[in-house]
């Protein structure tokens, strides 16, 4: 018999009950230290003080009253979000798959609204991950995701990550824009370099194309700045976000400069809980505590230390390690081809700590972004330890989730 629940996930035998700050506790008392945060999402930790009174004192007024209404809760999270970044406005969802669709959506438009219907193409990368619609898994492109679910939608043209020259070489009458993550999550934690997002920003103004960044996981603060191409010193036209905007509640976004948001007007695009009272509450609780001073310059510093503990356990097992890469605290450790990511992740529950598998055989770190210098010592101690276990010349024996 099917289970109720739909099993659409490979489930670890975990069920967690509480957590607080960098930690979790599972119903039967076990402790693990969280350095996947939900996959990015869990941005200021769990049971945030602020951010679950923000959520409770809102719950209790309103949750939902539909967008056929004012939202002020939404109106300020907006115009906090414009006055703290390249946007000149923004319209809220509820996820990153969501906050995608919109986005391709809003360059095709701005194309057909300014006589150029035919422009329709968005330039994609190899190793992307844009979410799991149908239009989404096609700017995606990955075949195992596409597997099953019919032909392809029009309109993705993909190239490999970081050539300009396949970039430039992809563009025709079709071109509408490029579409990119600053640094590939689920393709491998694999960032882009800084020159090349500079290098598609000037191509963008060369041909008239739109750039749409994917700021889903990267952005929030992940990258010790607020988004993570602020690190190259350039401005996108449209900007998807989620995951780490709500800190943990469902909440998505799109931010875009007036030429490109004007287009989309009563009518083109929409969404019934998006932008909701009780989600944009959480959303500008979670902009109080990341835009409180010295916050993102902590994460940085955090982000450091933990890379240079990273490529200290690279050298000290080079039989488990490759390398070391990612950005801020996106950090992902490349693996041996004969020591299996999802392998290693079972190892580290063993010790108490959760990471997340991506793509490329890599181990995905993406701890909250308050975790202290004492966690991050603690996280590589039991990465030491899971190294220790995943070393091929070790007495091979069943992983046991430890008892903490």
């Amino acid at each position: 018999m099917i289970p109720a629940l739909m099993p659409t996930y490979n489930r670890a035998d975990l069920a967690f009950e509480r957590g607080d700050g960098a930690w979790l506790w599972t119903v039967d008392g076990r402790r693990f230290l969280d350095f996947g945060a939900g996959i990015a999402t869990s941005s200021i930790g769990h049971g945030h003080p602020h951010l679950t009174k923000v959520i409770a004192e809102q719950a209790a007024k309103v949750m939902h009253v539909s967008n056929l209404y004012r939202v002020p809760q939404a109106e300020e999270l907006a115009a906090r979000h414009v006055a703290a970044s390249f946007a000149d406005s923004v319209f809220f969802c509820n996820s990153g798959a969501e906050a995608n669709e919109g986005m391709v959506k809003a360059v095709r438009k701005y194309h057909a609204e300014t006589g150029h219907p035919e422009r329709f193409h968005m330039i994609c990368f190899e190793g992307a991950f844009h979410g799991r619609t149908l239009a989404m898994l096609s700017a995606t492109g990955n075949e195992k995701y596409l597997a099953g679910f019919g032909p392809p939608v029009q309109g993705f043209d993909h190239v490999p990550f970081g050539n300009m020259n396949a970039v430039r070489d992809a563009i025709g009458p079709h071109t509408a824009g490029i579409m990119i993550e600053p640094v590939q999550g689920e393709g491998g934690v694999r960032p882009a370099d800084l020159r090349f997002l500079r290098e598609l920003r000037a191509v963008c103004d060369e041909f008239g194309l739109l750039l749409a960044l994917d700021e889903v996981q990267t952005g929030m603060g992940r990258s010790g700045k607020l988004w993570a191409h602020q690190w190259a010193g350039i401005e996108p036209d449209v900007m998807s976000s989620a995951k780490g905007i709500g800190g943990g509640f469902p909440l998505g976004a799109i931010l875009a400069k007036e030429k490109v948001a004007k287009y989309l007007k009563p009518g083109t695009h929409g969404t019934t809980y998006g932008g909701g009272p009780l989600a944009c509450a959480a959303g500008n609780a979670v902009l109080d505590v990341m835009l409180a001073p010295g916050f993102l310059d902590q994460v940085d510093g955090v982000a450091r230390l933990l890379w240079r503990g990273l490529l200290e356990l690279a050298e000290k097992h080079p039989k488990v390690i490759e390398g070391v890469q990612g950005a801020g605290l996106l950090l992902g450790m490349k693996l041996r081809p004969e020591i299996v990511n999802s392998e290693m992740q079972a190892a580290a529950v063993a010790e108490g700590l959760l990471t997340v598998a991506a793509g490329m055989n890599v181990l995905r770190l993406a701890p909250p972004l308050i975790i202290t210098e004492a966690e991050v010592a603690e996280a590589l101690r039991l990465l030491d330890r899971t190294c220790l276990r995943m070393t091929p010349s070790a007495a091979p024996g069943t992983i046991q989730v430890a008892a903490k």
